[in-house]
């Protein structure tokens, strides 16, 4: 009957309790296992951080329709998958690449829970029973949720493919891949040169913004920054999804920027907007490599704690094609620093004052004034710092600072949790 709650089996739902106790483990396995397997989910961070969000919301969901018996038929789809499925559509991402994840996300949700059959029962008749039921709910959900993903994906790729935005995005996106274009027909549809230097950004909102007022705000910033840099003419501004965007600004032939009074002028106009910016680059080859730089800062400014509202690439650049593999990072900034990798507050002063310290050449007087503090308290912290790190400064020196600079960008994500 439609609505009707589904018989509940006691062992069943035991089971899928024990399975919801490891919630978190689960979900992080399976959206691990998608980004191995489906690199087309791999886009950036944001989107990343979505799909994860989207899986643990799923796997809550199917594990409480196994263990309370919900009924299937009037069951909608979680938000952060519907969310996930509408970006996903937004950013071009082939609607296979979705549904494969739907089908490889289940093969090892599946694993997960007939591992903990045998942990309910030891006899052959009841486990087959209880497996055979596992298989016809789980195959059940994942049939409704399917097509309501289907459903999403494509009404949102339709409204997409409307704006005036994606059709520049598509122009954009075949530069971006290298196809080949004719670069007057390019510049013709764009309205924007491209044989000039050009500063790549990439904005977004962090937090939830009514849809339209977060590309309208963005749109704005990208405006401001231009004017701030006194460029000739209009940036380019691209939406690659309804939060964040796609900017290139017109340097003509400047090679300069003035990194702190572009700072400011986002600290001053774009309110909760974040921005990464490339460093300055000319020509075709230049506008990839600059939108290619900013990238890799937006990567550094999601994987941060806290981040900060601006992240260049002339700053994190060394810092952005280490933090590809953070757990690789994170172990070798761990046998860095020693015992002045910990997450701890009394630490992070040692560490600061450290940075400073070093990028002063060794000089206490300057890391004093830079940090505002008496001479004598940069020689104490640099002592204990030292016995922290259970090594003179000058070992290693470089990669010292490196290390420190890793942890100065990125903060707790890179540091040893206290206790561990």
């Amino acid at each position: 009957m439609d609505g009707a709650s589904l018989p509940i089996d006691p062992q069943l739902a035991v089971a899928s309790a024990a399975v919801k106790l490891r919630l978190a483990a689960v979900s992080q396995d399976v959206w691990h296992r998608l980004i191995i397997d489906i690199p087309e989910l791999k886009v950036d961070d944001a989107l990343v951080s979505l799909l994860a969000a989207s899986v643990e919301a799923n796997v809550s969901t199917l594990l409480d329709v196994i263990e309370h018996g919900m009924a299937l038929d009037t069951l909608d789809a979680p938000a952060a998958a519907i969310e996930y499925a509408r970006r996903v559509a937004q950013r071009g991402i082939p609607l296979h690449a979705l549904v494969r994840a739907y089908r490889v996300g289940h093969a090892r949700f599946l694993q997960w829970c007939l591992d903990e059959v045998p942990q309910q029962t030891d006899d052959a008749v009841v486990a087959r029973t209880l497996i055979g039921r596992l298989l016809e709910l789980s195959f059940s959900y994942i049939d409704r949720l399917s097509e309501q993903m289907i459903s999403a994906y494509q009404h949102e790729r339709d409204r997409w493919l409307l704006t005036q935005g994606a059709v520049r995005a598509v122009r954009v996106r075949a530069l971006l891949d290298h196809e080949r274009v004719d670069v007057n027909r390019t510049e013709a549809a764009l309205g924007y040169r491209l044989n000039q230097h050009h500063v790549g950004l990439i904005a977004w909102m962090p937090e939830a913004t009514p849809i339209g007022e977060a590309l309208t705000g963005l749109d704005r910033l990208s405006t401001v920054l231009a004017d701030e840099l006194n460029c000739a003419g209009r940036p380019l501004y691209v939406p690659c999804d309804e939060a964040a965007a796609w900017s290139w600004l017109p340097m003509g032939g400047h090679k300069h920027v003035a990194w702190e009074q572009l700072t400011r002028a986002v600290a001053a106009h774009g309110s909760a907007a974040r921005v990464a910016i490339g460093d300055p680059a000319a020509g075709v080859d230049g506008f990839r490599q600059t939108h290619q730089q900013a990238l890799r800062a937006q990567g550094v400014a999601v994987a941060a704690r806290p981040g900060s509202q601006v992240t260049t690439f002339a700053e994190v650049g060394p810092i952005a094609l280490l933090s590809a593999d953070l757990e690789a990072t994170r172990g070798w900034v761990w046998l860095v620093l020693g015992g002045l990798a910990n997450d701890a507050e009394s630490t992070g002063r040692l560490r600061e004052t450290m940075r400073v310290f070093l990028a002063a050449n060794g000089s206490y007087q300057t890391a004093a004034e830079r940090l505002a503090i008496h001479k004598n308290t940069v020689q104490y912290r640099i002592r204990k710092a030292q016995e922290a790190v259970g090594r003179p400064t000058q070992d290693r020196r470089s990669d010292l600072e490196l290390a420190l600079r890793i942890c100065h960008y990125l903060g707790s994500v890179v540091l040893r949790p206290v206790g561990k």
